[in-house]
């Protein structure tokens, strides 16, 4: 019987070298070792990107980081007293940031933006024990960005140290001791029964039904725009939540939650069936705000339509306030509330993940019920739209 095997395990850092191809280009390959069952070594290596990637061997070398450190996980939690943020940023980046997680594009693209530009220029060489609570809240305050912006920093980085200690790699968050007091509240723009109603008037097809199904539906603008036809049961008269498209890529949507499906009232169903029969792009596979300028491949541009369609509409209209895309589905919760709907029901038409989201937590409520709501919905925008004066 082999001797079991008491060596402590080492902290592994690895080389990285330049190897040449013969045909491509370069590429970085970093090396280590590490011990296997029987005690012998064993040789691994992994290529960490091309020379076009990363120009300079520092370059290589910071994204090297991450993997370093999951490699030496049962290793790190006897030396994290060095560990840096930086390399924490690289192995949160490794394992929560790859193309596997189920986080959006837009989720991604907006932690990576703050790891990169507002916490590792600052943070990045300092050491997890050094990182204390008053420096950070004097930085955070100190910077020139909105408060929103402020708020998203603080966010990103109270994520990574809760990273480092899911490893154990910290004893505490010190993110969670910063203040930020001062912080205006976000207005929150909803919009009326008889402002829906004017704005839908202004609007023509496919923008008129954008809007209705996102006021009638609450629907996310990422999965707005990344539904499709074969999305839609007519029969079951629901709408299934598939896919968020971020910036023309698809993705999964926000939450599990977010992928109930929703119940189609017979109002909203008749206006998505009537655009079917208007639109180029009438294919189950065919996206149901297909853009003809992209030949019907890709949908339209959530931004581009608001700026050049929605917005002028409600100018047009007389609306004052500041709409985007959540605004209907804020308009949504407080219709819902307003109509008389259970806050349960109220919770499961907005797919909040928590109840605790929709103000608390009662039986859940059956399809009939959040049908019967959306109509009550639909109704409110029908009845104002018909109390307008014709000209």
């Amino acid at each position: 019987m082999k001797p079991v095997n008491l060596r402590r395990t080492r902290y592994q850092q690895g080389s990285l070298i330049l190897e040449k191809r013969k045909t491509g280009q370069d590429v970085w390959a970093y090396r280590w070792r590490e011990l296997g069952h029987d005690g012998k070594s064993i040789r691994h290596k992994k290529v960490v990107g091309t020379k076009l990637e990363y120009p300079s061997k520092a370059a290589a070398m910071r994204a090297v980081n991450g993997l370093r450190l999951d490699i030496n996980t049962e290793a790190t939690s006897s030396s994290s007293a060095q560990l840096t943020v930086d390399e924490l940023i690289e192995h949160y980046k490794l394992t929560e940031l790859n193309s596997s997680n189920s986080k959006t594009a837009r989720t991604k693209d907006v932690y990576l933006h703050q790891l990169k530009s507002m916490i590792s220029p600052k943070w990045g060489k300092s050491r997890l024990q050094d990182v204390k609570p008053i420096p950070v809240e004097k930085w955070l305050s100190g910077l020139s960005g909105a408060p929103g912006t402020k708020a998203k920093t603080k966010g990103v980085m109270s994520i990574i140290f809760q990273h480092a200690m899911r490893y154990g790699w910290a004893d505490f968050n010190p993110i969670r001791l910063v203040r930020q007091s001062g912080l205006p509240v976000k207005e929150e723009i909803v919009l009326t029964p008889v402002e829906i109603a004017v704005l839908l008037e202004e609007l023509r097809d496919p923008f008129r039904m954008l809007v209705l199904l996102g006021a009638v539906t609450g629907l996310r603008r990422g999965e707005l725009f990344g539904l499709k036809w074969e999305d839609i049961s007519f029969e079951e008269a629901e709408i299934r939540i598939v896919r968020s498209v971020v910036d023309q890529v698809e993705g999964p949507p926000k939450t599990l939650a977010s992928r109930r499906p929703i119940p189609m009232s017979s109002e909203l169903a008749s206006s998505l069936r009537q655009w079917r029969k208007q639109t180029t792009y009438a294919s189950d596979s065919d996206w149901v705000f297909a853009s003809p300028s992209a030949l019907g491949k890709k949908p339209f541009w959530p931004d581009a339509v608001l700026k050049r369609h929605v917005l002028p509409a409600a100018e047009r209209a007389g609306i004052t306030k500041r709409i985007g895309w959540h605004s209907f589905r804020r308009t949504l919760a407080t219709l819902l509330q307003s109509s008389g709907a259970s806050v349960k029901t109220t919770q499961e038409l907005l797919r909040h993940a928590s109840p605790v989201m929709t103000m608390g937590t009662y039986a859940k409520a059956v399809t009939a019920d959040k049908r019967q709501a959306q109509d009550a919905i639909v109704a409110l925008f029908v009845a104002k739209f018909k109390e307008l004066p014709t000209s």
